[in-house]
């Protein structure tokens, strides 16, 4: 892989990320039943990618890395679920921009947790999402659809805050891909009980929309990220991936016609500016990388 093909397979990482809350949307099933089918592809893209790439298995792995795949993948089924409640609820604006708000929760839990620093541009940062959140609310009323969405969509952005902390403190000598795969196995445990028991049948486009999911927006879009991380430097590679949100909002404009109002325009110019403004200076992680979405 080249340079230039390293960038392009960022932006198309991007895109893939941006159409996992269209999918959600359009998918007739409910959270769980999407979580549980989208990491069951994704393990098995994931292995054969580990296959071809001849790298290290899920067993060997120590007893400090299992604790944090499992702790990880919990935190990643959260995010899922929380995602995909807040797509149906909402749609897919309001969720993918109320899961962005992602890196406010990183600052915050480091600051919290492990007494780090934060310096003033991460407290800006914090300060700029916040006021895009304030803007995509549509009204300070839980009876309001469009705010209880959001607060799900919050609810995703800081379960996903909490699985890159642990990623980052507890994922040292573990690939990234290793990561994904054993992060997918437990999300697939986890959710099982509540998806394989569900009444809604899936049909032929559904099962098409998970495999999709599984496949295409977390199991080719991990390994296209990773593989671009040799080439591309982190700090550049996130103001890419910062991109996300937007093609989300244009897949929803394009498709069906949900074209975003002045609020959301603003709110996600505040998150999105957020974001790349903490990716221009942000340190790379310890731990393996925690891909959005």
């Amino acid at each position: 892989m080249t340079d230039s093909r390293a960038l392009l397979s960022l932006h198309l990482t991007a895109v893939l990320f941006g159409l996992t809350g269209v999918l959600g949307h359009v998918i007739n099933a409910d959270a769980a039943q999407i979580t549980f089918w989208r990491a069951a592809f994704a393990v098995a893209a994931l292995l054969v990618a580990l296959r071809l790439g001849k790298r290290a298995m899920l067993f060997r792995i120590t007893r400090r890395q299992l604790v944090a795949v499992v702790l990880s993948g919990i935190m990643l089924a959260t995010h899922w679920l929380t995602f995909f409640i807040s797509v149906k609820v909402a749609g897919i604006a309001i969720a993918t921009l109320g899961f962005t708000s992602f890196p406010a929760f990183i600052t915050l839990f480091e600051a919290v947790l492990f007494r780090e620093r934060v310096r003033l541009p991460e407290w800006g940062m914090v300060a700029l999402v916040s006021l895009g959140l304030i803007l995509l609310t549509p009204a300070f009323d839980l009876a309001d659809s469009g705010t209880v969405g959001l607060l799900w969509g919050l609810a995703s952005g800081a379960s996903f805050g909490m699985l890159a902390v642990i990623n980052r403190h507890a994922g040292d000598g573990l690939g990234a891909l290793e990561m994904a795969c054993g992060q997918n196995l437990v999300v697939a445990l986890v959710t099982a009980p509540f998806a394989l028991g569900a009444s809604t049948a899936l049909g032929t486009a559904d099962w098409l929309g998970v495999a999709a999911l599984g496949i295409l927006c977390t199991g080719l879009a991990h390994t296209l990220f990773v593989s671009s991380l040799e080439y591309i430097s982190a700090r550049r590679a996130g103001l890419i991936i910062a991109l996300e949100p937007l093609y989300a909002i244009a897949f929803a404009w394009l498709l069906f016609g949900d074209v975003p109002g002045w609020r959301v325009a603003m709110g996600a110019a505040c998150i999105v500016g957020a974001i790349a403004w903490s990716a221009s200076y942000e340190k790379r992680p310890a731990g393996p990388p925690a891909t959005p979405i």
